[in-house]
C-alpha cells in the first residue's frame, strides 16, 4: 500500500504514447510494473484502498487511448509473460496475459512434448510484438478465411476485479463477464491468464494473382471452396490512378501435404520495407508496382501456417524523416466493415472520399471475418468484408482535423452500406456513428457501471466515450 501511495503522490510519470500513431501522449500518475500475478493482485487491492483508478497496459498498439489513463495508475503487464501449462493431447495452452506472440511461438516450437505441432490459429499481421491480453481486450483478427475474431480461440480467462479478487470466466462459466471482457478494452478487470485452443501447424502454399474489387468476393469464395485457410487483398494506394482501391494483389494460402518449405525464399528485408514505405509516401504508384511484383514472384512458395502470419514492423520510420519533411507525422489505422456484397461499391465510394479529403493512404488491405456470437461489444456483427486503411497524419492541429474528417467520412460510407468500424483505433467517430456501428454500446456502458460502480478500471478511451454518451 505504501508503494502505491508513494507512486501516486509525486510529480507525474513521463508521457506514455501508443506505438503506431503516437497521437496519444498521456501522463499517468504512476506506472505499476508487477513482477508476478500475485504482485499484480496486491497492487490492484492497494489501488482500491487508496481510491485510485487504474488501467491495464500491454504492448501499447491500440490507438484510441484504451491502455492509458491521464492522472491515474497504469498497470504494465510486460513481466506477466509466462507459459503456465500445456495440454499436448487436447491442444490447450494457458499463458499469462502479458506474453507476446513471438515468445509464445518460440515456446511451442521448442517444447519437446509438442509432437502434434500445436500452434496458434490466428494473430494480428503486420507486426508481432502484441500482448495476448491486448489481443483479447480489442478482440483482434488476422487474415484467416472462415475465422471469427480472437475470442473464438479463447477457452477461458482468469480475471482480477477492481478489489483484487480473482474469478474465472468462459462460455460456460460467468458467460456474461466473458462476453464483456472480450473486446472490453480492460474496463472489467485485469486479465491475468488466458487458455487458448491451438491448431496443428500446417504447411501452406501461397497463391498470388492480380484482381479487382468487383471480382474480389467471388475470388475469395473460390479460394475458400477449394480449401484455402488464409488470404488477403492489398490494393493500389495511388489516388492519381484509375486503379486506386480497385486493382490489387490477392494472396491466398492453401494447406498442402508433404510439402517442403524451401530455402532460400524470396522475402523482403528490413531495408526493402523501409524503401517501400518511403515510396508509399512519395511515389505511391511505384510503391504498389514494386510491392505487387514482389508478391507475384513468391507465387508457389511454402510457409508454416504460423510463420506466414508473422511480419516485420518498421516502428520508428518517421523518426528518420520528420526533420527532412519539416513536420512531425505518423500513420493512423482505421478498419471498416461492410456486407460482402457491398465491398466493391464501398471501395469506390472510399476512393472518392479519400481524394476529396486529400487523405494520403500509405497502405490498405481487405480481409474477411465471420460473425462473433460471443462478445457483447462485437464488432463482427455479420460475416463482413474488412477494409483496413493506414493514413498519414500530420501532427499539427490542421493535420489532425483533416484526418478526423477523412476518417469520419469513411465511417459514414461504411454505415451507409450497413456496415461499421473498429473501436480500437482513433477516437474521432461521432456519437451517432458509434451508436450506428455498435448498437449495444449503451448496454456496454450500463454493464460497466453495474460491475464497476466505483470506476476502479478506467481509461482515456472510456472517459471520452462516457462524455460522448452522457456528457
Amino acid at each position: 500500500m505504501h508503494d502505491v501511495q508513494q507512486a501516486i503522490a509525486p510529480s507525474p510519470e513521463p508521457a506514455l504514447n501508443d506505438v503506431h500513431s503516437r497521437l496519444n501522449p498521456t501522463r499517468p500518475a504512476a506506472v505499476l510494473q508487477p513482477p508476478s500475478a500475485a504482485a499484480a493482485c496486491r497492487l490492484v487491492r492497494d489501488c482500491a484502498t487508496a481510491g485510485a483508478s487504474l488501467v491495464p497496459m500491454g504492448a501499447r498498439h491500440a490507438m484510441g487511448g484504451q491502455q492509458f489513463l491521464s492522472g491515474g495508475c497504469v498497470l504494465d503487464t510486460a513481466a506477466l509473460d509466462r507459459v503456465l501449462s500445456f495440454d499436448p493431447q487436447r491442444g490447450l495452452i494457458t499463458v499469462e496475459a502479458g506474453i507476446r506472440w513471438p515468445a509464445l511461438l518460440q515456446w511451442l516450437a521448442r517444447y519437446p512434448g509438442n509432437h502434434a505441432g500445436w500452434t496458434i490459429r490466428q494473430k494480428q499481421t503486420g507486426a508481432d510484438d502484441f500482448s495476448l491480453g491486448g489481443a483479447l481486450a480489442s478482440n483482434i483478427h488476422g487474415r484467416g478465411l472462415g475465422f471469427a475474431p480472437f475470442v473464438d480461440d479463447v477457452e477461458s480467462i482468469e480475471l482480477v476485479d477492481g478489489q483484487g479478487r480473482l474469478s474465472t470466466a468462459s462460455r460456460h462459466e460467468n458467460r456474461e463477464l466473458f462476453a464483456l471482457v472480450a473486446g472490453g478494452y480492460g474496463l472489467f478487470g485485469l486479465v491475468l491468464r488466458l487458455t487458448l485452443h491451438l491448431v496443428p501447424r500446417r504447411t501452406l502454399r501461397r497463391e498470388v494473382r492480380m484482381t479487382r474489387a468487383s471480382r474480389l468476393i467471388a475470388d475469395f469464395d473460390a479460394a475458400i471452396a477449394t480449401g484455402c485457410s488464409h488470404g488477403d487483398f492489398q490494393f493500389s494506394i495511388d489516388p492519381g490512378g484509375d486503379d486506386f482501391l480497385d486493382l490489387g494483389i490477392l494472396s491466398c494460402y492453401r494447406p498442402v501435404a508433404d510439402a517442403v518449405i524451401g530455402s532460400p525464399q524470396q522475402q523482403l528485408r528490413d531495408d526493402d520495407f523501409s524503401r517501400l514505405l518511403h515510396l508509399a509516401h512519395t511515389d505511391p504508384a511505384r510503391a504498389f508496382d514494386e510491392y505487387a511484383a514482389f508478391y507475384l514472384s513468391t507465387h508457389g512458395q511454402h510457409y508454416a501456417s504460423d510463420a506466414q502470419q508473422t511480419g516485420f514492423y518498421l516502428g520508428h520510420y518517421h523518426d528518420a524523416i520528420d526533420a527532412a519533411a519539416g513536420h512531425r507525422g505518423s500513420e493512423m489505422i482505421t478498419e471498416l466493415y461492410v456486407p460482402r456484397t457491398h465491398l466493391a461499391d464501398f471501395l469506390g465510394a472510399a476512393a472518392e472520399s479519400l481524394r476529396r479529403h486529400r487523405a494520403q493512404a500509405v497502405y490498405g488491405t481487405v480481409r474477411l471475418i465471420e460473425r462473433d456470437a460471443v462478445s457483447l461489444l462485437a464488432w463482427a456483427r455479420e460475416p463482413w468484408a474488412c477494409v483496413v486503411f493506414n493514413l498519414h497524419v500530420r501532427h499539427d492541429a490542421a493535420g489532425i482535423a483533416a484526418a478526423r474528417d477523412a476518417f469520419r467520412a469513411l465511417i459514414d460510407a461504411a454505415l451507409e452500406r450497413g456496415g461499421g468500424y473498429h473501436l480500437t483505433y482513433h477516437r474521432w467517430a461521432t456519437r451517432e456513428q458509434v451508436e450506428a456501428a455498435h448498437p449495444r454500446f449503451p448496454e456496454f456502458l450500463r454493464a460497466k457501471r453495474a460491475l464497476d460502480p466505483d470506476c476502479r478500471w478506467s481509461s482515456d478511451w472510456y472517459r471520452h466515450h462516457l462524455a460522448l454518451f452522457e456528457g
